[in-house]
């Protein structure tokens, strides 16, 4: 397996068990760095392809640190007639995750973060969900990278 494709399969199961991660702290209210250190040591041997660790808890602990900006790039994605606490809390997570990825990581394409992150709501959901989640992110994705979709950048868009 070449380099780059064992880079990308970290970074899959790093994003599935950063999912799992920011869902357990928001169930348990327990930290970023507790929850980190749980995963990386009793939970990283669960998944068949060992996960990206400086990945991994770049975005456990991103999310909680620009959770108000993260959370309104979600709502600003969500129809009138939703707020993300109506959002399933699986669903939350994968949202959270993916906007960290989206507005932080501008090193990993915005199709790229779609795409795994609607893969990872395959993992969880077989009905109506991914495509909620690809909905979600391909608009967001349009306002937070609106060059990489040939669109001009919005006025006022959060940056953190």
């Amino acid at each position: 397996m070449s380099g780059q494709a064992s880079q990308n399969k970290a970074r899959g199961a790093a994003r599935l068990a950063a999912v799992q991660a920011l869902y357990q702290m928001e169930l348990a209210g327990a930290g970023a760095d507790e929850v980190a250190a749980e995963f990386a040591a009793h939970r990283f041997e669960e998944f068949s392809d060992a996960p990206d660790a400086d990945f991994f808890a770049a975005i456990v602990t991103g999310v909680p640190q620009h959770q108000i900006e993260i959370d309104k790039a979600i709502a600003a994605c969500l129809s009138q007639n939703w707020t993300l606490a109506r959002v399933d809390s699986i669903l939350r997570a994968i949202l959270r995750a993916a906007a960290f990825e989206l507005v932080a990581r501008r090193d990993v394409p915005a199709k790229v973060v779609i795409d795994e992150y609607v893969g990872i709501a395959r993992d969880f959901f077989s009905g109506d969900e991914p495509g909620f989640i690809n909905a979600a992110l391909d608009a967001m994705a349009r306002r937070k990278r609106a060059p990489e979709f040939g669109l001009p950048v919005p006025d006022g868009e959060l940056e953190f």
